[in-house]
Order: C-alpha cells, then sequence, then structure tokens
C-alpha cells in the first residue's frame, strides 16, 4: 500500500482534511485482500446449502449468509433473487407461497445436486484467507479510521493528540500480535 496515500499526507489546514479519501482507499484495499464479492456460483452455492436444511424465503437466505460469514458477505438481493429464478427454472428448486411471501424449497434434483456438491460452506471461503472473521478485520479497520477522522474534524487540538496516541499504541499492538508465537 505504500505510496498511495495522498502527497503531503492528509492534507491542509484542518487534521480532518483529506482523511475521507484515505479512508475510501484503505476500506478499498481492504475490501479487495478480503475478498468481500464473490462469484455467482458461490450464491448459488449458498443457496443450495441452505435450502438443504430448510425452506427458505430470499431475505432469510440473505440473513443467514451474512450471519454464517461473520458479516463479511451479504449477497445482494439482486444476486440471490434472480438465482432462485435461475435454480427455479432448471427444476432444482420450487416456490410455494406462504404469508405473502415465496418460499423456496429444493426439488428431489435439488436436494440430489446439492448432496453432489458436498458440505463446503460457501460463506466460510469468502476471503483470500480460510481464517475465521478474517472479515471483521477490514469493518474494524475501517471503523477506527472513521472515529479517527471524526477526532481529526471535530476535536480539540488535545483531543487530535490523545487520538495520536491511542492510534500508535493500536499499531504497536497490532505488530505485537504477529509477534507472538
Amino acid at each position: 500500500m505504500g505510496g498511495s496515500f495522498p502527497a503531503g499526507g492528509f492534507g491542509g489546514g484542518n487534521p480532518g482534511d483529506g482523511i475521507w479519501q484515505v479512508m475510501e482507499q484503505l476500506r478499498s484495499t481492504f475490501e479487495k485482500r478480503a475478498g468481500s464479492r464473490v462469484g455467482r456460483g458461490d450464491v448459488r452455492a449458498a443457496v443450495l446449502a441452505l435450502l438443504a436444511e430448510q425452506p427458505m424465503h430470499g431475505y432469510q437466505i440473505i440473513r443467514e449468509v451474512e450471519d454464517r460469514s461473520g458479516g463479511s458477505w451479504k449477497p445482494s438481493a439482486g444476486s440471490v433473487y434472480p438465482t432462485l429464478q435461475l435454480l427455479s427454472d432448471e427444476g432444482l428448486i420450487a416456490a410455494e407461497e406462504a404469508n405473502g411471501r415465496k418460499i423456496y424449497a429444493l426439488t428431489e434434483a435439488g436436494r440430489a445436486e446439492a448432496d453432489a456438491a458436498g458440505a463446503s460452506a460457501p460463506w466460510g471461503a469468502t476471503g483470500s484467507t480460510d481464517a475465521p472473521g478474517f472479515g471483521a478485520l477490514p469493518k474494524a479497520g475501517v471503523e477506527l479510521a472513521q472515529a479517527a477522522a471524526q477526532v481529526g474534524r471535530t476535536g480539540t487540538p488535545e483531543q487530535v493528540q490523545q487520538a495520536v496516541t491511542v492510534l500508535v499504541e493500536a499499531r504497536r499492538r497490532l505488530y505485537s500480535i504477529l509477534a507472538q508465537d
């Protein structure tokens, strides 16, 4: 990431100037490393895996994937509903109206495909690493950067200095985690 920050630091007179640009760069870099985007095949695999457990409606599927991925993957309705339609067209799922919602369930052919796909959970493999909670790190980093920007914009000079001290200590502690065996 070296050299990716604006020339001259975070900006001119106000300590908060330019921090939003830097935060956007950090978020973008974290998302690339964390693999926040997943392939279309992963949405299909997730839908099949969840419907193998129980019938669900579309937004239940979205929430379940988000919960099971620890928040690192939340498929959009624009990816889940077309996948449901495709699976329905293929005869792998069937929809039934209940309480004003379409509830999707696997057909026999869908159950066979889900079984053939195995037990690999696509929400466990959304990032570039299999480490648990990996998706939480970028989110925490972005939230920390947002808090630092807020202090920079609205804090007194003393508060800004306190925030700098906290951030320097946080950086040291993060590196000490890597130094542990």
